[in-house]
Parts: C-alpha cells; structure tokens; sequence
C-alpha cells in the first residue's frame, strides 16, 4: 500500500493555552472515504482546520505525500456560513473555485468558464448556472459549493456537515451524489457530521471524536456498541432495516432482540 496521503502521528491542536484535541493519530488514504463523527462542540472543526494545515499541531506530526503544496483539498464549508446575501449566481460561485487556479486577482477565462460549467453539471444543476445562489434550496446550494470545490479539482474533497437542514429525500440524494463523486472518479472524501445515521451507509472508515476521545479504524470496527457508548453517554442501539445501517439513540433492552 502506497504512503497514506495526509497522516497525522500523536497530534494535539488547540488555541492559545488551550488543547482541543489530543492524541490524535489517523491515516488518509487516496481514494477513501473517511467519515469524521462527533457531537456538537467535539472538535470536527479544530480536526478540520488541521488536515487542512490551517491550524498547526501544537504536539506530534501532519505530514502530507509530496508535501502540503502537493495536495489540493476541495473544501465544502457548512452552507449555513456562506453569505447569500450578495445577488451572485450559482456559475459565480463555481468560479470562485477556477479563480484559484487562474492565479492571484486574475478571474478565469473562456475555459475557466467551461470548467465551471462542467462542474455544474457534473452535480446535475447545470440549468441552474444563471440563478441567484440566494433564491435556490438548501439542497442546490449545497450542490454548487460541491461544484465549486470541483472546478478547483481537487484530489481531497472535505465536507463539512453537507447535510445539514435539508429533509430526508435531500439528505439521500446529496449522499448518493457524494457516493457517487468517491467511486465514480476516485475522488479521496471526508466527511464531517454529527448525523451517524447519515454516515454509517457509506463510508468504509471512521473517526470517532469527543475532545478527550478519539478513534479511528475500518466502519465495522468502530460501530461497536462499546465505542457508541463511549461517544454517546446515553447509548445507542446499532441495527439494520431493509438492508441499511441503523443507529438508535438509547440502549437495548436487556434480553431484547
């Protein structure tokens, strides 16, 4: 097996004084598809902003294949913090993701435009390049700023709670977009969410994460009813239901099935 492509070794991120994450240690291999799961306030984004080489390990070691430079990450911020105020279109925003390509204040070309179109319709919302980002839904935003990290391509693309705030027939068609994005063309995912049920039926591994926990291995490995309980104080119940994962929130019953 080839080097993973970004490997973090006994790693502490925190600000200032204060840590946020210790002892993290977590390999990333090309084409995998890492799922990244916590509650709220569990440090998914302090992990994010250091796979990114945002923030520096304040302990231990990220090292990247061929150095960070060497890497483009597609970044998929929570659709929550982009501002939808300014009246931009959906191609407009594709193009923020050429124009890192284009150079410094240089805006892409003819080709740049291309590409971005291609990127719209390479989620399928090519129709909607002419419409303001403000007045689409949740769900088609979400799908031009995928578009948007596309058109940068990258090798590493990062999704930062993609589904959030959208209904179940969203939330299924987003993911199956993104299933789609990792097999189709090879596309190395991680995905960040505090949704495990949304996770568990389709990434082949996963990182747990709490602040003071933090594990990382094969899905079948880390869904464990002892590992849920370490995450989740309350319990949970894992099972299937017509063939998909399920995660239930308290434990079963003693001598249930």
């Amino acid at each position: 097996m080839k080097d993973p492509l970004v490997a973090l070794r006994d790693v502490e991120f925190g600000y200032g004084r204060r840590a946020v994450l210790s002892g993290v240690s977590v390999d990333i291999h090309e084409r995998e598809f890492l799922g990244i799961v916590g509650p709220n306030g569990a440090g998914k984004s302090t992990l994010i902003k250091g796979i990114l080489g945002l923030l520096p390990p304040r302990r231990g070691t990220v090292a990247y294949r061929g150095g960070r430079r060497a890497l483009r990450f597609g970044y998929v911020p929570q659709r929550e913090t982009v501002d939808a105020i300014f009246p931009v279109t959906a191609l407009e925003i594709v193009l923020m993701g050429r124009s890192a390509l284009a150079g410094p204040l240089r805006w892409p070309g003819r080709s740049g435009r291309e590409r971005a179109r291609e990127a719209l319709a390479h989620v399928g919302i090519a129709d909607l390049a002419g419409k303001r980002f403000r007045d689409l839904s949740g769900g088609q935003q979400q799908r031009v700023l995928i578009a948007r990290a596309l058109a940068y391509e990258p090798r590493i693309l990062l999704l930062d709670e993609p589904t959030n705030g959208m209904d179940l027939d969203s939330e299924h068609a987003l993911m199956e977009l993104v299933a789609s994005l990792h097999e189709r063309d090879g596309l190395t995912v991680l995905m960040v969410s505090h949704l495990l049920n949304v996770v568990v039926n389709y990434v082949e591994d996963l990182v747990l994460i709490d602040r003071s926990l933090f594990l990382a291995g094969p899905l079948v490995e880390m869904l464990t009813e002892s590992n849920m309980r370490r995450l989740y104080p309350t319990g949970v119940t894992i099972g299937t239901v017509g063939g998909r994962r399920v995660v239930l929130p308290g434990a079963r019953a003693e001598g249930g099935a």
